[in-house]
């Protein structure tokens, strides 16, 4: 765990960098990856294992080409966060296109609650500021033990604009009230969060514990989902934020059917940029009754 004074001397570092062009602080983010694949062994099994489960088709050699691919994308995600923290909004959106706007704003015009759907991928945080600074919106925040760290994070993700950020403990009401008063709600529910409010349902034909919030809450405000995706292109080349179309006659009133759509919906963006999503998580780590965990 980093502490205070080296997440400091971490933060001056990215403060430094952040005056860098993109396409050279992808070259460094990469190289930082390509060193975290090789001393991060705890975080490089879990990938491995993630990679193994839902990619059973591809041999090691494959596999382990693309946990390094994975590493080195998580190694520019990082170095690039100082952007997030420091460039300034015209950068920003030179660097980030957002595409869709006007399909969400013709939604939230008409008095529509919006959840975007917003997988882990490593772009995360850039599409999620990209957003930001054209909609005011609310997410769910988890406060950082590390409190400089904790500190920037907040600060990368209430910097523009006028956002709203609830922790978990603040409970379904605050985000309903939030999304019916025209906030769209920037919703990340693809993580392992234990057994509370999760069902197992397939995640690359492997049974997952996966929350049911995206139907619960859609069904609680009449909401409309709408998928958001962020790109990390290569060699330095910005990120794309693609917001889609609203999902039709979605939630149903069936939560399993619904949550194992959207699991089928996550694998199906995965397979487009496999290097990029978030390996590094325990996906599997809570299991079905007797079963053993996979890490």
């Amino acid at each position: 765990m980093l502490t205070g004074a080296l997440t400091r001397l971490t933060v001056a570092l990215f403060w430094l960098l952040h005056w860098l062009p993109l396409p050279v602080l992808a070259v460094i983010g990469s190289a930082v990856g390509e060193a975290m694949y090789w001393v991060a062994r705890p975080r490089r099994h879990i990938a491995s294992v993630n990679l193994r489960l839902c990619f059973p088709e591809l041999d090691a050699g494959a596999r382990r080409r693309l946990v390094r691919a994975h590493f080195r994308a998580l190694g520019r995600s990082l170095v690039e966060r100082g952007l997030l923290w420091w460039a300034s909004e015209a950068r920003l959106k030179r660097l980030i296109r957002l595409e869709g706007a006007e399909r969400l704003r013709a939604l939230l015009d008409s008095g529509r609650p919006v959840i975007l759907l917003a997988p882990h991928f490593v772009g995360l945080d850039m599409g999620g500021s990209r957003v930001a600074m054209e909609f005011d919106s609310v997410s769910i925040y988890a406060r950082q033990k590390n409190r400089v760290l904790d500190r920037w994070l907040y600060h990368g993700r209430s910097r523009f604009g006028d956002q709203l950020l609830l922790s978990r403990q603040d409970g379904v009401r605050g985000t309903v009230k939030a999304m019916k008063a025209g906030r769209p709600f920037y919703y990340l529910p693809d993580m392992d969060y234990g057994r509370k409010d999760a069902i197992f349902v397939p995640f690359f034909d492997v049974p997952a514990a996966t929350i049911t919030g995206l139907s619960r809450l859609g069904r609680l405000a009449g909401a409309a989902v709408v998928p958001c995706v962020t790109r990390m292109l290569p060699g330095g080349r910005g990120y794309v934020a693609e917001l889609g179309e609203p999902w039709p006659d979605y939630p149903t009133r069936d939560v399993e059917d619904d949550t194992a759509l959207m699991n089928r919906w996550i694998e199906s963006v995965v397979r487009t940029m496999p290097e990029q999503y978030y390996w590094v998580h325990r996906r599997f780590k809570t299991r079905p009754a007797g079963e053993a965990r996979p890490y």
